[in-house]
């Protein structure tokens, strides 16, 4: 719950297949009187084979221009419903296919986080360093990834590294752990 104690916000954005509700787990083990969580939920939910259990995606290929300026008009209202307050550490973190929607809320409503961090995911093509250059200069961005990532292959990470290098240049920590395409909630825990 949000309240006078409440050091850090944190807007966290699930990857494909996860409900909200479900991702938050992984943040459990932060101080929930320092720690406030907004877990806004992707739109578009799908059935997940073979057990038929809910998950959600936030984008597709398909009409990706017009879905996302509905996603910011969704994430701006749940901001606003929030009411956070302008003294709390902002804290974006995207994991997987949220990693893209962190990046583009952030870039787009130039959010003023004092972390990015951005956890197994790809950040979107379209943006480039000028797009991060509203970032103030206390902001750390991390950059998580699985050594054996099932998605992220070797290349894959190469090239996520060095891109990420010239979007964030002197920001920019990466943080790979042993592990596969799974929320990291060491790494999670770390970050404060």
């Amino acid at each position: 719950m949000l309240n006078t104690s409440t050091k850090n916000i944190w807007l966290v954005f699930h990857g494909m297949g996860y409900l909200s509700h479900y991702f938050l787990r992984y943040f459990k083990g932060l101080n929930s009187n320092e720690n406030y969580i907004i877990a806004p939920q992707a739109p578009s939910k799908y059935y997940i084979q073979p057990k038929m259990h809910v998950g959600a995606n936030w984008l597709t290929r398909e009409n990706t221009e017009i879905e996302m300026q509905n996603i910011l008009n969704y994430l701006d209202a749940v901001l606003e419903a929030e009411d956070i307050p302008n003294d709390k550490n902002l804290i974006i973190f995207g994991y997987s296919q949220g990693v893209s929607i962190a990046s583009r809320y952030a870039t787009k409503r130039q959010l003023q986080p004092t972390q990015l961090v951005l956890h197994s995911g790809g950040i979107p093509k379209e943006l480039t360093p000028d797009d991060f250059n509203y970032l103030n200069s206390e902001c750390k961005v991390k950059l998580i990834y699985g050594t054996q990532d099932e998605y992220l292959d070797e290349a894959r990470i190469e090239i996520e590294c060095k891109r990420a290098i010239e979007l964030f240049g002197h920001r920019l920590e990466v943080l790979p752990f042993d592990g596969k395409h799974v929320v990291n909630v060491d790494c999670i825990n770390g970050l404060l």
